[in-house]
């Protein structure tokens, strides 16, 4: 039951922390979905 706890704790942990974490580094739907190679013809 420990280790069921931990692994939820970990994963709220994770889940809260991975946007500012991405967005701290340049990370984001917006920048991976736009470049120079685009063509907009």
């Amino acid at each position: 039951m420990k280790a069921f706890l931990a692994a939820v704790a970990a994963m709220v942990v994770i889940t809260v922390a991975a946007p500012f974490a991405l967005q701290q580094i340049g990370s984001s739907a917006a920048d991976s979905g736009t470049s120079s190679a685009v063509r907009l013809d």
